[in-house]
């Protein structure tokens, strides 16, 4: 019997696990034929983060990206009791698949400078680590929301590009993980 998450009284169908962030777990879901990310919100420790009202978060930095005009995917419906988040399904592989693979990114990494350009303006950063950004159609998607007042320590020119090619953090981090 497969696994059905709820998001306000809509039943989704787990299809797999996509991945564990440091705000929560996402999952591939079915509702009528259609894919979705189900993101449920944990609350397991992170030593390097401090978070205040995750869903909350999650609702506020959605609409600030948005805003912005950064390409990401879109938010169907939040359940804040349950603490899950639907929102549209991009199909494709994360950079950081192709950068694992050995694949170049390099065309990608001009369309996160573009990103850049538009966040920086507002003062804002977001992950920029290779796994929160899915490769459909030519085109890199934000996938994960989080996104933070800008630092320039934590910009994709001095952290995220460190992880967009075969580096020693990049392979530190694949085998660690």
């Amino acid at each position: 019997m497969q696994e059905v998450f709820s998001v306000n009284n809509t039943p989704y169908r787990i299809v797999r696990l996509l991945g564990k962030g440091k705000g929560g777990y996402s999952y591939l879901t079915e509702h009528n034929g259609q894919h979705y990310v189900l993101k449920q919100i944990h609350h397991e420790p992170c030593d390097y983060y401090q978070f205040g009202n995750k869903i909350q978060a999650e609702i506020n930095d959605y609409r600030r990206l948005r805003d912005i005009g950064i390409r990401m995917p879109q938010m169907f419906d939040v359940d804040v009791e349950q603490e899950r988040i639907i929102k549209e399904y991009i199909d494709g592989p994360t950079i950081y698949d192709l950068v694992k693979e050995g694949i170049d990114v390099r065309a990608y990494i001009e369309q996160v400078y573009e990103m850049c350009e538009l966040l920086y303006a507002r003062n804002t950063n977001i992950d920029y680590f290779p796994t929160n950004f899915v490769v459909s159609n030519g085109q890199i998607y934000y996938i994960d929301f989080e996104c933070n007042n800008y630092m320039e320590q934590w910009n994709f020119e001095n952290w995220g590009i460190r992880y967009w090619s075969q580096t020693p953090e990049f392979w530190e981090y694949v085998n660690s993980h």
